[in-house]
Formats: structure tokens, sequence, C-alpha cells
């Protein structure tokens, strides 16, 4: 596996996520969920809905 740059790092972060959720649910009012992906070049993700299978549910920033 390719090393990733400390900037990829950072953004692909947990910490990232959240502060990302944190914005959107202020932003659009609506309840964000951050999950795990499983994939090693994005690892979190952020996103309105449900994850779906494949992917696990991490926090729910209501």
């Amino acid at each position: 596996m390719t090393a990733l740059s400390a900037l990829r790092a950072r953004l692909a972060s947990f910490d990232h996520a959240y502060a990302v959720a944190i914005q959107l649910r202020g932003t659009t009012g609506r309840g964000q969920f951050i999950v795990w992906t499983g994939n090693p070049i994005q690892p979190f993700r952020v996103s309105p809905t449900l994850p779906p299978l494949g992917e696990q549910l991490l926090v729910w920033v209501a």
C-alpha cells in the first residue's frame, strides 16, 4: 500500500469527518452520519442517509 501524504491523512481523518458533519448539520439542519467505509484512501465518509451494506455507522450528528 502507498503511504498517504500528511495532508491527505489529515483530510481523511475521523476528526475532519466529524468537523464536516458538524458544519453540514448547522448548514442543512439535517442529521449527518459518519460512516467507516473500509477504504484506506477514504476511511470515513459523511452522509445525510444511513450507510449501505458494507459500511459501518460510527456517529450520528443530530
